[in-house]
């Protein structure tokens, strides 16, 4: 039988400001980045080529139906960039902009394990061409790993792994087509924890047929595996999607319904676990709904207003187990 857990209320949201030094209600990945490197630390993505099973027929070639044809991935560079051209490219574009001078170098679209182990050295190797990137941040399935890959993985300067676990609930894994259950996430998320990796877990709300205690289901699930780290999305389709052929379109959440449901799950997260992101940043040109994704300041607002009015924290409801 599971062990009785007790509820812990953590100290008041001014406290925690004191303790940690934090402007926010809720631990951001920047500032634990700041912590550890004394300064800001930027993300440069990179498109290093990569496919997914979920496309290319290994698994099926249909692919999430909420992915586009960018694999989720920001379209900073051109793809017809090396990986060491993309990283240098970037690193001369931010510090003019915005006084960087540390990198984390974030393999972003598609499934960036899915290649074989001598691939993945080389090319993991080559984001460290400049000695301003601290770091790799790398994005992909949790059934695209093994022992050789997180053995490799986790003997690279400050890896992180990023899962688009998505919802820990099977029948929604299997509708919205993600080819694999969560089982599989556990199993990989358990061996990166025993190498050592930093771990950040992808969720989005609002998937078709979950209800919001569904939802909360898969963040108390993930505050009791104590996440590294969280990546907040809403549901969005977008142009080229199998969501946007879908008739009669999905229903998608407000705003506001969004950024009550994203405090409520802050609150029962662990104070360490790091939040990547709490809203997404929806490109113009390929966002066809919701329109309020596209402006991510007034959500980000919406989010802190909530909080203060509540007089609440990241952890204020979190469980110990």
């Amino acid at each position: 039988m599971p062990q009785m857990r007790r509820t812990l209320l953590l100290p008041a949201s001014g406290h925690r400001q004191r303790r940690l030094g934090l402007k926010k209600n809720y631990y951001p990945y920047g500032d634990y980045l700041r912590e550890i490197f004394g300064q800001k630390v930027y993300k440069l993505s990179v498109d290093a080529g990569f496919s997914c099973p979920n496309r290319d027929g290994a698994i099926s070639r249909d692919g999430c139906i909420f992915c586009d044809d960018s694999g989720s991935f920001a379209q900073t560079h051109s793809t017809a960039l090396s990986v060491e051209e993309q990283v240098r490219t970037g690193i001369e574009i931010l510090p003019a902009r915005l006084k960087a001078q540390k990198f984390i170098a974030y393999f972003q679209a598609f499934s960036n394990t899915y290649k074989p182990v001598e691939e993945l050295r080389k090319l993991y190797g080559a984001a460290f061409c400049d000695d301003r990137v601290v770091g790799i941040s790398i994005g992909t399935r949790p059934d695209c790993l093994d022992e050789k890959k997180m053995e490799l993985i986790a003997g690279l300067k400050f890896p992180q792994l990023e899962f688009g676990l998505q919802t820990i609930h099977d029948t929604t894994l299997k509708l919205i087509n993600r080819g694999h259950d969560y089982e599989t996430f556990e199993r990989a998320y358990r061996i990166a924890k025993s190498y050592g990796i930093k771990v950040c877990v992808h969720i989005i709300l609002g998937l078709p047929a979950e209800t919001r205690a569904m939802m909360m289901q898969t963040v108390e699930t993930l505050a009791d595996l104590r996440v590294d780290g969280v990546k907040f999305h809403v549901l969005t389709v977008l142009e080229g999607s199998k969501l946007a052929q879908i008739k009669p379109p999905p229903e998608i959440m407000n705003e506001r319904d969004y950024c009550e449901l994203v405090c409520d799950m802050l609150e029962i997260l662990p104070p360490t676990t790091t939040i990547h992101r709490l809203a997404g940043s929806g490109l113009s040109s390929t966002t066809i709904t919701p329109e309020w994704v596209k402006h991510k300041f007034h959500t980000l607002n919406l989010i802190d207003k909530i909080l203060e009015e509540r007089g609440s924290c990241q952890g204020a409801r979190h469980k110990v187990i």
